[in-house]
Order: structure tokens, then C-alpha cells, then sequence
């Protein structure tokens, strides 16, 4: 009886084994090393800033070093006017730049993407620019811009304007000169991201456009302009906070001449660090310019409504 009871008793269900929890962290050891490595070449720089903001310190100068508190916050809003002519003109540099480079790189962006013979060349050709350097880019224009050997010298040879003028040192010309330069670089990016998204549209709505009678400039505005929209916004966005730190193309340039007046805030940073040694007044500046840079970013965000549909 007893024996029977003992067999006919069920079997114990096995045993569950733990579930590994490498797994689980497998993901995070992995992009552990380049987190470190964020911190480290961002973070805290960052925080350096911060620190130095609040301090004096000059090196050529150390028995004045020592912590300042908010003096230099003080010293930039009541007793700089360089701060407020800097800021104005980095205001002005950014929206010339980002507006007239929206404007070339989208019509770009709408030529190319059009199929024509040589349109692989085409792209070639407005695309190659943005793979050059800022400071190559300032040389080319450097040597353009020369008052004996550049454009000037062959207009003046065809009876247009005069011999030795040099448009990077005349105040009346040397903002569109700038302009004219940082354009060369700084349109293909528009072009790019702009062909980017244009590649995703439809060619079923165009045709259901052109059956309803729709015009190509409707088509434009209602199909092709909407679709392009968060392209369009994070472009200007990302251009908007490059033009506002640009230093390479403008020092090299025109230094922040002639008068200072093509200076933005960026260049009297480092010239206030480099030349002047300031580091704490130039750290001030900096999270300054962070700040603006900050609020003006998150208000463009919201109202242009970034990734919100279209109506």
C-alpha cells in the first residue's frame, strides 16, 4: 500500500532557474565607456565654465585671481558697451546668414532634385563646398577678396570700381563681403538636409495635384513647403547656433575689423580670453551667450511647433 502511494505521489515540478542579469546590463556596459567619454569632453568643460564664471583669474595677473561672485555679470550687463555692440551684430550676422542660406539652399535642393543629364555631377558640384574647412574656406576668400591679385584687380581691369580696393578693410563693404563668403560654405548644408527630405515625398501627391489643376507654385506651397517643415525648422535651428558661435570664418577674415565692426560675441569671447587673458570675464561672456542661446532655441521650438502636425 505504502509503496503504491509513493508512485502514484505526483512528480515536483522543476525548478526555475534565475534569470541572468547580464542580460539586462549588457546594454549599458556597453555604451558605458562613451558616456564617460561625454563627460569628460563635455561635461566638464562645462562645469568649468560655470566655475570660472564666478572667479577672477588671469594668469598674467595672479594676485588678483580669487573668487569674484557675480562681478562679472555685474561688470558685462552695466559697464560693457562692447557686450551690447557684439550681441546686436551677432544678432544681425545670424539672421542675414541663416535666412539667405534657407533661401539659396532650398532652391538648390529643388534643381537638383529634378532629373536632368549630369544631375550625379550636379549634386557633386553644390554639395563639395560644405566638405571644406572654415579656415580653408576663409583662405580661398582671402585670396578672392585681395586687393592686387583678386576679384577687385579684373573688375577694376574691366572698368569697374578701382584699382586697390579691398573690400575686407572698408567698413561699407566688408559685412557683405563676410556674407557672400560664409554663403559659399553654408548653403549646401540647407541643400542637403532639404534634398534629404524631398526624396520622402510622394510622387502620387503631385500627380493627384496636377489632376485637381493645382499650379506649381500650389504645389509647392501646399504639398512640398508643408512636408519640409521639421526639416526646415532643425536646420535653421542647428545653422542658427553655428553662424551665432562662427569664429574661424570671421577671424580669419577680418579679425573683427576693421573698427570692430564685424565682431559677433563669440570672436570678443576669445579675444578676451586669447589676447587679454580674462578667462573669468570671458567665462561670464560665455554662460551669457549660453543662456541667450538656450532661450532663444526653446522659444523658436515652440513656436514653430517642431514635430507637431500640419495643417
Amino acid at each position: 500500500m505504502a509503496q503504491a502511494a509513493a508512485v502514484a505521489k505526483p512528480p515536483a515540478p522543476p525548478r526555475r532557474r534565475r534569470a541572468s542579469a547580464t542580460p539586462r546590463r549588457l546594454p549599458y556596459l556597453l555604451i558605458g565607456p562613451a558616456v564617460l567619454l561625454m563627460l569628460g569632453f563635455i561635461a566638464y568643460p562645462v562645469i568649468s565654465v560655470f566655475y570660472y564664471s564666478l572667479q577672477e583669474y588671469n594668469p598674467t595677473k595672479p594676485w588678483r585671481n580669487g573668487f569674484a561672485g557675480f562681478d562679472n555679470f555685474v561688470k558685462i550687463f552695466t559697464d560693457d558697451p562692447m557686450f551690447y555692440d557684439t550681441l546686436v551684430f551677432s544678432a544681425k550676422w545670424v539672421f542675414v546668414e541663416v535666412g539667405l542660406q534657407l533661401l539659396f539652399g532650398l532652391a538648390l535642393a529643388l534643381i537638383v532634385n529634378q532629373t536632368f543629364v549630369g544631375r550625379g555631377i550636379g549634386r557633386a558640384m553644390v554639395f563639395s563646398p560644405w566638405a571644406v574647412s572654415g579656415v580653408l574656406t576663409s583662405a580661398i576668400w582671402v585670396l578672392l577678396y585681395n586687393s592686387q591679385t583678386g576679384i577687385s584687380r579684373y573688375l577694376a581691369d574691366m572698368g569697374i570700381g578701382t584699382y586697390g580696393t579691398s573690400w575686407l578693410s572698408d567698413t561699407s563693404t566688408v559685412f557683405s563681403a563676410a556674407v557672400v563668403a560664409d554663403l559659399w560654405r553654408g548653403v549646401p548644408f540647407f541643400a542637403i538636409l532639404i534634398l534629404a527630405d524631398l526624396q520622402s515625398v510622394s510622387k502620387d501627391l503631385y500627380e493627384a495635384a496636377e489632376v485637381d489643376g493645382a499650379s506649381r507654385v500650389k504645389q509647392f506651397w501646399h504639398i512640398t513647403l508643408p512636408h519640409l517643415k521639421d526639416a526646415i525648422i532643425l536646420s535653421t535651428l542647428l545653422r542658427a547656433v553655428w553662424e551665432f558661435n562662427n569664429v574661424d570664418l570671421l577671424y580669419t577674415l577680418t579679425g573683427g575689423g576693421p573698427a570692430g565692426v564685424t565682431t559677433t560675441l563669440p570672436l570678443y569671447i576669445a579675444n578676451t580670453s586669447v589676447d587679454a587673458h580674462d578667462f573669468g570675464y570671458a567665462s561670464a561672456l560665455t554662460t551669457v551667450a549660453f543662456v541667450i542661446l538656450l532661450f532663444c532655441s526653446i522659444v523658436y521650438l515652440r513656436l514653430s511647433k517642431f514635430g507637431g502636425e500640419n495643417k
